[in-house]
């Protein structure tokens, strides 16, 4: 019932209205990051009930005053639990596109350092809850801001991380994705480089001309691959030499991978510790159809991830699944014909599959226009 539900403080502005506005009892709110330390007369001022503390700053005395509550401290060396998605100027927080050693010093630099100081696999309990912690907060906040759209318009783009900002397909997808942003679709990928980057650049570019587009992919090519030095300055140049317009894009990326850098094309970054929800949660969440652009083993296995979620209609409907690059799908890499043949035999029902090289049908398909 709603009444047993907690409401959810993660802004000290609305911590501070809400101990104005109530006195003594305040029961089943789950306050995360915020400083009651700041204004210790009013907090001290309430009773707490079956109360939560996330990573919260304290006054002597307030745990005195509370009842059946949980309090989490701050259990990261360098991490804590976010209350809102991160954007690419606070992950990349202390990195400077001028000097190159800087990336080790920034936010996200030093918690893959952590990460990797305890251990992919790390047995730590500590450390454990504080990475499930992180990432219960990283959902969270997901969770929030994909209440925002309408879930027809959550798109996911799969492909390889390996794609050369140099290759054709880089190009395509970068237009594509620019298109489908203007058009009103949330762009989504794991956040990384190769595919994923150029759906973040198309969207980064929604609202300027295809020459500004073409502009910023110059800059790009001086680097094709994230293994360059110049991969990661090269991408900033264009997040600052062309601001956003306004447009959105989420990126999804995990510390797992932490040797790719995460794109700061992406407007909103939820970025993980645990791979297996990161991976998981972009099938889920992208309900208006997945792009298939030309990758290897993991797109394979996001392929048939998919397939079979929609082939149980797992949430209520079908989405499209879109293959980009007719030849890479029919020749080099045969899953088209595949799954033509799963779908005509019947293991697979309920698919709505479209193989293209055109972004006119691919707006078509996504806008169910046309189905396959």
């Amino acid at each position: 019932m709603a009444r047993d539900r907690y409401r959810q403080i993660k802004e000290n502005s609305e911590l501070t209205q809400l101990l104005q506005e109530h006195r003594q009892e305040l029961r089943r709110y789950a306050f995360q990051s915020v400083d009651f330390a700041a204004v210790p007369e009013l907090a001290l001022r309430h009773v707490y009930r079956e109360c939560l503390f996330l990573s919260c700053k304290l006054p002597m005395g307030l745990k005195r005053q509370s009842r059946d509550c949980l309090f989490l401290p701050n259990m990261g060396e360098t991490f804590s639990f976010p209350t809102h998605l991160y954007s690419p100027e606070e992950l990349y927080d202390g990195y400077s596109p001028d000097v190159p050693k800087s990336y080790e010093k920034c936010y996200d630099g030093r918690v893959y350092r952590h990460y990797l100081k305890k251990g992919k696999q790390v047995t730590d309990i500590k450390e454990t809850l504080a990475r499930t912690l992180h990432d219960h907060s990283v959902s969270d906040c997901l969770h929030d801001y994909l209440a925002r759209f309408d879930e027809r318009c959550l798109v996911g783009v799969m492909g390889g991380h390996g794609l050369s900002r140099q290759d054709a397909s880089y190009s395509m997808v970068a237009r594509l994705s620019k298109r489908l942003t203007e058009a009103g679709f949330l762009m989504i990928t794991g956040g990384g480089p190769g595919a994923m980057e150029a759906t973040h650049l198309g969207a980064w570019m929604a609202g300027r001309s295809e020459e500004e587009l073409q502009e910023a992919l110059s800059v790009m090519r001086v680097a094709p691959f994230y293994t360059d030095p110049l991969w990661l300055p090269t991408a900033w140049q264009v997040h600052d030499s062309y601001p956003n317009m306004g447009y959105e894009s989420l990126g999804i990326p995990t510390w797992l991978y932490g040797h790719e850098p995460s794109t700061p094309l992406a407007t909103h970054i939820a970025k993980y510790f645990d791979n297996s929800i990161r991976e998981n949660g972009i099938l889920t969440i992208a309900r208006g159809g997945i792009l298939y652009t030309p990758g290897s083993a993991g797109t394979l296995q996001e392929v048939f991830q998919e397939a079979v979620q929609n082939h149980y209609l797992t949430y209520g409907y079908s989405s499209p699944m879109i293959f980009l690059n007719k030849a890479f799908w029919t020749e080099r890499v045969p899953v088209w014909p595949l799954m033509m043949k799963l779908v005509d035999n019947g293991t697979y029902k309920n698919l709505i599959l479209c193989l293209t090289d055109s972004d006119d049908e691919v707006i078509r398909v996504l806008r169910g226009e046309q189905n396959g």
